[in-house]
């Protein structure tokens, strides 16, 4: 009876494990990808900027929600608009100072958050959502265009008068609401700087990195895109460097605020992911169908030259410094969009990916989120920002960050 039992167990074993084997081939062999998160920090919901060109806020105002998170263990829904309004009226200001040359557009970057919560403040999202204007869901359209035909009016003439800033200060009034000077919340009343005090978060422990080979590595430099209207410094590491900056983060539970080009074919969000291809050889792609593909049109080429089902068939570019700079100087890599990535994972091969949170909402396939792989991160990635206890030693100490 025993040895029967030993047998049976043993037969059932090994039955077990041969499925097993049989559902990871499978797996392994489907089309598509299969993502295993490795790293998930915890991080605030998803939120929609829907119709505005404000993804630097969310993507600012969700990385410092979970940088509270991770001090406090306080999972916070600030106002991103709230920051929205400010920098909409400081850089009104800049332009009337550049005599229209400024840029008073939608677009920020990623230090724009830091930056309003350290000088005007922070709001919670149920005292300012910033919807005035009738509409559920953000739409700054309207809005946008009013205050382009405002500031191009206003710095037109010869001179500007005193009641330039007072009339913005109505428009923005009218589509995202006034600031109330003090409000409560959870039973305290605050104004929105001592709101902001109470976050506990230092602003300027707040660091923005990057890696071009146009400046010097290891020194900072005013990052050359239209939405750094602050002009502000980012620290130029190496490429590889950057990287580990990025990990050394998110193996320490520090999500990363993320600035990205998106305009790739292989930025394919809806479906999940967004992969770097490299472009097969067409020799490669003739085979035994040459007639086929002497008949096909130069889109159907281009088409059929980066085409994939998954990992599988995925051969991504190798990055190197000098591509990512070519990439910069030709306009192929912009400042497109703002996302906070909490996360690793890896598809069903075993290649390494980012998890991204994005800011469009959560009806698509991974609710919210998805997933970038090591070769777009490498090559795409504009600017990135970290809380300083996040950054490795060796790198703090040679900017100087105590």
């Amino acid at each position: 009876m025993n040895k029967f039992l030993l047998t049976a167990g043993a037969v059932a074993i090994a039955i077990s494990s041969m499925a097993q084997e049989v559902a990871d081939s499978a797996k392994t062999e489907q089309k598509g990808f299969v993502f295993t998160d490795v790293i998930t920090i915890p991080s605030t919901s998803v939120k929609d900027q829907n119709k505005s060109g404000t993804c630097w806020s969310f993507a600012g105002t969700g990385f410092i929600e979970d940088a509270v998170r991770k001090l406090k263990g306080d999972s916070l829904d600030l106002s991103e608009m709230f920051t929205v309004r400010m920098c909409y009226l400081e850089k009104a200001r800049r332009d009337v100072r550049l005599q229209g040359h400024g840029n008073v557009g939608q677009g920020g970057s990623l230090v724009d958050v830091g930056y309003v919560m350290k000088h005007y403040g922070a709001m919670p999202e149920e005292i300012y959502t910033g919807l005035n204007y009738g509409a559920a869901k953000h739409d700054h359209d309207e809005l946008s265009r009013v205050i382009d035909a405002y500031m191009n009016a206003v710095t037109r003439g010869s001179k500007t008068t005193t009641a330039w800033e007072a009339g913005l200060i109505g428009i923005l009034d009218a589509y995202l609401g006034k600031v109330p000077e003090t409000f409560t919340y959870n039973g305290v009343e605050y104004t929105p700087k001592t709101y902001a005090e109470s976050l506990g978060i230092n602003f300027d422990d707040l660091i923005p990195f990057t890696s071009y080979t146009h400046h010097p590595y290891w020194e900072p430099f005013a990052l050359e895109v239209c939405d750094n209207w602050l002009w502000e410094q980012y620290n130029n590491v190496p490429l590889q460097v950057m990287k580990e900056i990025v990990d050394n983060a998110l193996q320490n539970g520090y999500t990363v605020n993320w600035a990205a080009d998106v305009s790739e074919k292989g930025f394919k969000w809806n479906e999940g992911y967004a992969v770097l291809p490299a472009k097969k050889n067409e020799a490669d792609l003739q085979g035994t169908e040459l007639s086929r593909w002497v008949k096909l049109s130069d889109a159907d080429k281009e088409a059929e030259a980066y085409k994939f089902t998954g990992p599988k068939d995925l051969v991504e570019v190798t990055v190197t410094p000098e591509m990512r700079q070519e990439m910069y100087e030709l306009h192929e890599t912009t400042d497109d969009h703002g996302m906070v990535i909490v996360g690793t994972a890896v598809d069903q091969a075993g290649n390494k990916y980012y998890k991204v949170k994005n800011s469009w909402d959560t009806n698509h396939v991974y609710n919210g989120y998805f997933y970038v792989s090591e070769p777009y991160f490498l090559a795409k990635t504009m600017s990135f920002m970290v809380h300083k206890n996040a950054i490795p030693k060796d790198v703090r100490k040679r900017f100087n960050i105590k």
